[in-house]
Formats: C-alpha cells, structure tokens, sequence
C-alpha cells in the first residue's frame, strides 16, 4: 500500500454485538404526491403496464431494492385524506383538491390497489392514518376494513369490493408531522398526544396484533424539537411501540466537506430522540423500550426552486423530483451506516421516496425507468446488510467542516450473517482529495475470505445519471485482501464500499 494514503484501522469482534437488524430499516416510501403513484408506479397505458394499471418495468427495480415495508398514502397528504375516497368502483371516486401539495387527487389508486401492488413486489405496508382532519373513527374504521375477516359493516364492505381476504396490515403511523405549520390540522404536543393515545386505544380494541408509530418532531430544526417527543410520549408510552423521525439535508452551500458530515447531526439527532424516549421510560417506571422509526429521511433540497413554478390543481405534476448527483449517494451511504451502527433501536426507516419524489427510482411518462445515483448504497445495504450488526472499532483520521469538528474520514458499520457465513463491511471514505488504507482485524472470523469488494466512486462528486447515460454506477474491481486475519483495502477518495468476506 503507498506511503502517501491515510491510514485508518477497523477491528471487528462477533462479542461486539449491537443487535439483530431488523429487515424493516430498508423500507421506502410512496406518497400520493406528484409521480410517485402517477406516472410512477402507475400509469394504465405504458407498455409494460400489468391489468391493473402497474408499470412491470417500475416493480422489476423495486424487486431488486428487496423493499421490505412501504410507507403508505402519506405523508402530509394523508393529514388531509378521506381513506374512503380510494375504496369501491373507480367509476364512481370522488376527484378532490388535494390540499398539502395543491393538486387534484383522482383517486385511482386506493388502499385496496396499493395492497394488492406491495404484495406483488415482496412489501408489507406501513399504513397511515389521517389524524390532521379526522380522527378516532376514521382510523378504526380503516382498521376494520383492512384487517378483520369479515361479519361486519367495513370488513364485508372490503369484501363486495373484490378483497374476500383481510389485508393484515400490522404496522400503522398515527398521523404525520403533527407538529408542523405546513400540516392540515397541526397540534399543539398536548393535542396530539391525547388523541394519538385515544386513537392508538380504539384500534387495539379491533386488532390487539397491530404495532403503532406516534409521530415524533418533523425534524431538528423545529422549535418544539425534542420537548414535541418528550409531551406526547407521556401520552402515548404506553399505547405505542415506535416513535417517528424525518429528515433531509441538503448541500445548498456547495460544500461537500460539511455536507459529507451531516451524519454527525443525525447521529446527535438519534441519540437525542432514545434519551428523551428513556426519560419518559424512567419517569413511568416502565418496563418497555421504545423503538425508533425513521420513517422519512434522504438528500432534499435540488427540486426546491422548480416546485415553485408547478401550476397548482394538475393530476401528478413533476414535484420533488430531485436528480441525484455522486455526493448525495455518499451521504445516502452515510445514513445506512447511521441505521446499522443503531440497530438495537432503530427498528424501521423508509428512504422517502421510492420512484420519481426524491426517489432512487425515476421514470419518464410513457417511456424508460432509471436508476439514480443513491439507488446504489440502498440497494447495496439491503442486499448485504441482514443478519447481526457488529460494532466497529475505528481509528481514522479526522477534519473539521464548516459545522462539525473532529469528523472522521472512515465510516463504517459491519453485519455478520451467521447462518450464511458472511461478514460485510460496509465503509464510507469522506476524503475528497485522498485514499484511505484501511486494514480491518477480522482476526475472531477463522477461515473468511474476501469474496468481494464493491466500490462506487467518481471524479466528479456532481455526476449524475439520466435515462441515458448511466455515470454513477458500482464495481466490484475494489483491492480487499484478506491474509492471517487482516483484511487490507484501499477504499478510494470519496467513495462507498462495501466488503464481503465469505467462510472458504
């Protein structure tokens, strides 16, 4: 290895065990917002259009993605839904003003259609309720339609709609970024954290099997960050087993030193929400941990000025539709690395969104699909990254940027899949101008050997890919050697790595 790298060291021990990691934090998300439904999943005339309407070749990429949850309808369009808009006859749904984003809602595609199209790619759903403009009822109605068998009013209404079998949707959101301004029926924490708890009762009462997810803060930034959690959570502790986090950034300073090291806000972001859910847990003397959802988060800022020149009141207008560049996939990374290194209790996350809303997966109308640069970190850890999660002992070199100190050029989070005899390192170099040499002690891993070393990388951190033009791609021509217990590699300047050591 050359003199003029950085150096830095992983040692990885299968004692240092975070947690099993829960398939769930690769979920996604799709939201009745732009062309995430149409024109994304849906569009009845393309030509790889199933009979229902779903585009074959937009399930093909999400198959490979191996989504295992989706977040369903919303979303701030949800705080404005009518869930009974979307149920029975097309011919006969209501169009609607759609509020949160200013569109009409055809109503197409509903609950009953959504369900059917997760089952089809391999998805459960996580579904959410609308506790913006309704309430108790509405949500336990829902409930009904989708989850009890039948014998009563909503579940054989969902049966003379063509679904004899209950849907047994488990896990369900109640409400969405109940605190912010922009939502259709925004709370105070008191406000929220009451109904919450009383819808949370209802629903257990028709399905006792159900897990619940109260809304947390809409992000860091807001002002009633994290005394939102701490109020309604001595609300709804008891009732609930998860509760939400959002967030995006973005690199509007073009400053990729400091946006490569926005994970060190979402790591104080992380461990701000678990000691605000312990305190409650102290405080009630209670013997359950709460779980973390972080059930939207990605890169968002690119879209912004565009969406501001969307006339209001079209069906499925191009919103949010960011074009990723080389950067963004890095972070991406850096997120997944964030998830995995706290997988005892981050439970479940969705990368917000799946297809053309600030998604990995874009579409034209009429025409191709594409993957956009951060299709390739996500599709990796989701691949790679199921079993235990190990944690990493670095020692890396470190910089300062505009808004953090002391940030290391080397992330890295580990899974050991002991069933299959697999070790993955996954690894994340931040250093702009120089590689890293990382030598990776896999010394209490007897017989493992590298099997493969996938690199993505690029000369231009603004690279993006296009329906023609695919730039940002990975490969697996990465130079991880594994010899008398030590894995060497040289993990390029700016790239994401992931390290497969397999049992010989």
């Amino acid at each position: 290895m050359s003199s003029t790298a950085q150096k830095a060291r992983i040692v990885i021990d299968k004692a240092f065990k975070i947690a099993e990691v829960d398939k769930r934090i690769y979920g996604s998300f799709i939201e009745h917002l732009g062309r995430a439904v149409y024109g994304g999943i849906y569009e009845p005339s393309h030509e790889t259009a199933d009979a229902f309407g779903f585009r074959g070749d937009v399930k093909e990429l999400v198959r490979e993605l191996g989504v295992p949850i989706i977040r369903y309808p919303g979303g701030n369009f949800v705080s404005g839904y009518n869930w009974e808009d979307g149920v029975g006859p097309v011919e006969s749904r209501p169009k609607r003003l759609e509020l949160a984003w200013r569109t009409v809602e055809p109503n197409e595609v509903g609950t009953n259609e959504f369900m059917r199209w997760a089952k089809e790619v391999g998805s459960e759903v996580m579904m959410a309720v609308n506790l913006g403009t309704r309430g108790v009822d509405a949500a336990r109605n829902l409930l009904e339609y989708c989850n009890h068998p039948s014998g009563s009013y909503y579940s054989d209404l969902r049966r003379s709609h063509g679904f004899e079998q209950p849907h047994k949707v488990k896990t369900w959101c109640l409400g969405n970024e109940m605190d912010g301004p922009w939502q259709i029926g925004q709370k105070t924490p008191v406000e929220y954290g009451r109904l919450a708890y009383e819808t949370a009762k209802a629903m257990r009462l028709v399905d006792p099997d159900i897990e619940l997810v109260s809304c947390g803060s809409s992000s860091t930034a807001m002002p009633t960050f994290p005394e939102w959690e701490a109020v309604t959570l001595d609300h709804t502790y008891d009732v609930v087993d998860f509760v939400s986090l959002h967030q995006y950034y973005g690199n509007r300073d073009n400053d990729t030193a400091n946006f490569l090291a926005r994970t060190m806000d979402l790591e104080h972001f992380i461990h701000t929400v678990i000691s605000t859910c312990d305190y409650i847990k102290a405080k009630k003397r209670s013997k359950k941990t709460m779980y973390l959802s972080f059930d939207e988060w990605n890169v968002w800022y690119h879209s912004n000025q565009a969406d501001t020149k969307i006339e209001p009141w079209s069906v499925g207008p191009p919103q949010l539709e960011d074009i990723y560049n080389f950067e963004d996939a890095l972070l991406v990374g850096g997120f997944l690395i964030s998830f995995l290194r706290h997988a005892d209790r981050v439970k479940m996350a969705c990368l917000a969104q799946l297809v053309n809303v600030i998604a990995p997966i874009m579409t034209e109308n009429g025409g191709r699909s594409w993957k956009q640069t951060i299709f390739y970190p996500y599709l990796h850890a989701s691949m790679y990254g199921r079993g235990t999660s190990l944690l990493p002992i670095i020692d890396s070199p470190k910089y300062d940027a505009q808004d953090y100190t002391d940030v290391p050029y080397l992330e890295s989070a580990v899974v050991h899949n002991e069933e299959d005899e697999e070790l993955t390192v996954f690894a994340l170099n931040r250093h702009l101008q120089e590689a890293l040499d990382v030598e990776i002690d896999v010394r209490g891993f007897e017989g493992y050997r590298v099997a493969e070393h996938i690199v993505l990388e690029h000369d231009d951190v603004k690279a993006v890919n296009t329906a023609d033009a695919e730039n940002v791609k990975p490969h697996s021509r990465g130079n991880a050697e594994c010899k008398d217990g030590f894995v060497n590699a040289r993990l390029g300047k700016a790239s994401w790595n992931v390290i497969r050591l397999k049992k010989a």
